[in-house]
């Protein structure tokens, strides 16, 4: 598709909603605010510009319309609201733990210990690359950050070692390790709230919706039952169903100590990092008991990582990457809470009432986390997934589920966003990064997203028997 095509699509779905006449129930504001999220969203499927771009424009053309209140001051009020977001600010602050590792060298240094005590085999190397990306999810966010940006760099070098190239006998070890890599990290980012900045933006549109705010607690009461166990399993099942020719490992735990003795004994920066990085969880976890908010705890860390020098002031104003998530989901957190305001999801909410009513809860509940799993199919953004169809599906549940249900459900639905980035190569941050990697082809990579995913899609459904 051409860069002029990408363009004038998402234009071409501002005007043609635009003047549709507003359907029965919803007003010509709440009709014409719609059709810029509807643009929004297929902007952000395509990507003609950058994602943050897309949603400033959003808001600003919203704003300019006046679409949400008579009043100027209201409108750009509302425009702004997401940037006062703190759950966009404990984003902002979590991607400078990871710049945070990277400088530190924390990250890589992990990842090559785990190699050379648990990689003499080809299923002690998935493992260890899984257990690499286990060590920092929790403080990672961004998991591309963390697979493709620390994981990646590390774990593509063992194939090379023994002669497994995309070009030379890819299945000795290359394949396997790349979807290893990939699985686990999809099941990782469901795993922890701040896993996948998508989680923190669901829980955000969650408690608008909702009004439930869930924490870091309740997300991992519910998920970790869930994840612990498809996670030990991940690694064996690829090498039952995708199994390495290269059984045996032993040079890889050899290269990784020398790659070890390359970096020297652990820097004071490197354990500081590793101490404030658990000090943050732990506030993470307890602090609300304590008085201290996620996000206060975020950036109190922050701050020190700057003063103590593991980062500097410099790194973290030019850290593009998380100024451009922060716009960006500034941006997509205001146009959801839009939803609400204009009256769009109440609008929903009474429709799918009608048709939904009939269905028993059991039924209503697995219908709509299948549906929301399998429609990614048609995504290339977890955000975008996110922001579509969040604010929806939890109108639908305000309506239908009782206060009782509709918490778990919550984070049942939230929680499939990480492992649904399975199923295809274009479904998550890190998959263009492994699939790149050229180990494995396009028609097998779909074809282990389906079985994967259905797996992944199975520990979601049994969640919603244990749980709702």
């Amino acid at each position: 598709m051409s860069q002029f095509t990408k363009s004038i699509i998402p234009v071409a779905v501002l005007v043609i909603f635009w003047f549709i006449p507003a359907p029965e129930g919803l007003s010509v504001q709440a009709w014409h605010f719609l059709a810029i999220f509807f643009a929004v969203v297929v902007g952000l499927i395509i990507e003609p510009v950058p994602a943050a771009l897309i949603g400033f424009t959003g808001i600003s053309l919203v704003a300019v319309f006046g679409l949400i209140s008579d009043s100027a001051k209201a409108n750009i009020s509302w425009a702004l609201s997401g940037f006062s977001n703190t759950v966009i600010w404990l984003i902002f602050a979590a991607f400078m733990f990871a710049l945070g590792y990277k400088k530190t060298g924390l990250g890589r240094r992990v990842s090559l210990i785990m190699i050379k005590y648990m990689g003499k085999s080809s299923l002690g190397l998935g493992y260890a690359v899984a257990f690499s990306d286990l060590v920092l999810a929790p403080f990672m966010p961004s998991n591309t950050a963390r697979s493709a940006g620390t994981i990646y760099p590390v774990a593509n070098n063992i194939p090379l070692i023994f002669n497994s190239t995309p070009d030379n006998e890819p299945r000795k070890l290359g394949a396997y390790i790349s979807w290893v890599a990939i699985a686990t990290t999809c099941v990782t980012s469901s795993m922890f709230l701040t896993a996948l900045a998508p989680n923190l933006l669901a829980v955000d549109l969650i408690n608008q919706g909702s009004g439930n705010l869930i924490s870091w607690s309740a997300w991992a009461s519910i998920m970790l039952p869930l994840m612990i166990p498809l996670f030990l399993l991940t690694p064996w099942l690829v090498y039952v169903v995708y199994p390495p020719t290269q059984k045996t490992s032993p040079e890889a735990p050899a290269w990784a100590a020398k790659e070890l003795e390359k970096l020297g004994s652990i820097t004071k920066k490197e354990l500081l990092m590793a101490t404030l990085a658990l000090v943050a969880l732990l506030l993470w976890i307890f602090g609300k008991s304590v008085g201290i908010h996620s996000t206060t705890a975020a950036i109190a860390v922050v701050s020190v990582m700057v003063l103590s020098g593991i980062i500097t002031w410099d790194d973290v104003i030019s850290n593009k990457s998380a100024f451009n998530v922060l716009i960006w989901f500034a941006s997509l957190v205001a146009m959801a809470s839009g939803l609400k305001k204009v009256g769009v999801l109440e609008w929903i909410g009474s429709g799918a009432e009608t048709y939904l009513s009939g269905l028993t809860p059991t039924m209503l509940i697995l219908s709509m986390l299948i549906l929301f799993f399998v429609l990614h199919y048609f995504f290339a953004s977890t955000t975008a997934h996110t922001t579509a169809l969040m604010p929806i599906f939890i109108a639908i549940a305000m309506k239908l589920m009782t206060p009782e249900q509709l918490l778990p459900f919550s984070i049942l639905l939230a929680g499939s966003l990480g492992l649904m980035g399975i199923i295809t190569p274009y479904a998550t941050g890190p998959s263009p990064i492994w699939y790149g990697a050229g180990y494995i082809s396009q028609a097998r990579w779909w074809g282990l997203g389906a079985i994967f995913g259905a797996l992944y899609l199975a520990a979601i459904l049994i969640g919603s028997f244990i749980f709702i």
